[in-house]
Formats: structure tokens, C-alpha cells, sequence
């Protein structure tokens, strides 16, 4: 799966807040071997959240971690984007969220707290262990919660654990190397898709190193690779480590 990160938030981008979601998910994620494929920080705008969960919608292979944006206040868009790009429709009132909302907050649920009950058609409810005020699930692969993280970082390792603990082992060898990426580049090209490559320019005391690290799967065709550019180095003659 290619996991998604899309962060809600003008105040971040201002610098009112800091975003404590990244890294957290990033953590998470690896705890299970899995990767972050990309992360969005974007504005609260219709138009904006509209193109990116649209994008990410194209990639069949998706899972998205989206924080921020399910409040009740006029800046909190994502229940209606999620609706229309999700599920080409308006959200609808989820009757049992409606129910916990007015059992927590009584008379003062209305005329604005009930609208968080109003989310995409056949969404399932995430809990909160903070308020009761859930997140929502679509397809078991695009999930909308709070953006406050006392709330929605347990959200997120629950939902990690339910559904995406069983990964694949990947391997990976890494070494640094007292060259530039240049010297490495014809290796480079000889790698075949399925294993990922990582490198990494550094200037140590003004002179040009590259950390140059190899994963994926299948350790005996990483270790076959690896060898390759051990073997180009030594001839080389240029010195490195490996890491």
C-alpha cells in the first residue's frame, strides 16, 4: 500500500501551531515496516483539499491518514470534500454519532455541534478516546480524524494495528562512500524497480561523500546490488564504510 499523510491546517502553515502529525504517523507506519509515500500540508480551501484528495484518489493502491478539519466550526471542510470526492454526494447525518453527540453535549449539541453527525454515506465511525466525537473510516482505506493529537494519534496506531500489522520484511544495506553521487550513477541505473535506492549527498570537512543505501524485499537480489557498488568503489580505489 502507498500510505498518504494530509494535514489540515492553516495555523500550521502560519506558524500558530506546530505539526506533531508527520512524525508521529512516519513512527507508527515503521513500526510495522511500512513507509510514508507522501505527505500534503495543506490550507483549509475547498478548491485545494477538493485536487489533493482527488490525486491521491487516482493511486489504486491509497491509504490515506488525513488530520483536521471535522469540527464544527465554519473552517471545517473535510466531512463535505470527503463526501464529494469519496463518494460523489452530500454528506448524510450518521444517527448514531448524532445520538453520542447529544448525549455529551444536551441542548447545547445544537444549532452547531450536530453537524459533525454529517459525514460521507456509508462512512464507519472511528472513536475517540478523548470526547467520543468520532473520525470516520471510508473503505477501510481513507481515514478522517481530528486534528488535535491527543485524539487522533490513538486513532491512528488502533487503526495501523487493525488493519495494516501483517507487512512484508524489507532488508536494507547502507554505506558511505568518500566520492560524489556522480561516480555511482552508471550502478545507479542498473537497479531494477522493485528495489529502492537512497542517496544522500554530504560534505564532510568541504569534501563531497554520498550515503547510498539499498531496500526492498528480496535480500539476496539488495545483497546482489549492494555488492555491485562495493565492487565499482574498490576499484576504484575509493575508501567508504558501511553503515
Amino acid at each position: 500500500m502507498n500510505f498518504y499523510a494530509v494535514i489540515i491546517g492553516t495555523e500550521i502553515l502560519n506558524g500558530r501551531r506546530i505539526d506533531k502529525h508527520f512524525d508521529f504517523l512516519k513512527n507508527e507506519l515503521a513500526k510495522y515496516g511500512h513507509e510514508l509515500f507522501a505527505s500534503f500540508v495543506i490550507k483549509d480551501d475547498v478548491g485545494l483539499m477538493k485536487r489533493t484528495y482527488k490525486m491521491i484518489l487516482k493511486d489504486t493502491d491509497a491509504v490515506i491518514f488525513s488530520f483536521g478539519g471535522i469540527g464544527s466550526t465554519p473552517d471545517d471542510l473535510t466531512r463535505e470534500v470527503a463526501a464529494e470526492v469519496f463518494r460523489n454526494s452530500s454528506p448524510v447525518t450518521h444517527e448514531k454519532f448524532k445520538q453520542n453527540i447529544i448525549n455529551k453535549f444536551g441542548d447545547e449539541a445544537y444549532p452547531h455541534r450536530i453537524h459533525m453527525a454529517e459525514i460521507p454515506p456509508d462512512a464507519e465511525l472511528l472513536p475517540n478516546p478523548v470526547n467520543n466525537m468520532s473520525g470516520f473510516a471510508l473503505d477501510k482505506r481513507f481515514f478522517f480524524m481530528p486534528g488535535f493529537p491527543s485524539m487522533s494519534h490513538p486513532m491512528t496506531s488502533e487503526i495501523i494495528k487493525k488493519y495494516f500489522s501483517q507487512a512484508k520484511k524489507k532488508y536494507k544495506y547502507t554505506l558511505l562512500a568518500k566520492t560524489s553521487e556522480n561516480t555511482l550513477i552508471d550502478v545507479m541505473q542498473k537497479l531494477p524497480k522493485n528495489i529502492e535506492l537512497s542517496s544522500l549527498p554530504i560534505f564532510i570537512n568541504e569534501n563531497p561523500n554520498v550515503e547510498l543505501s539499498l531496500s526492498g524485499e528480496n535480500k539476496e537480489k539488495i545483497k546482489k546490488y549492494f555488492d555491485m557498488f562495493q565492487k565499482k568503489l574498490k576499484k576504484l580505489k575509493i575508501p567508504f564504510t558501511i553503515a
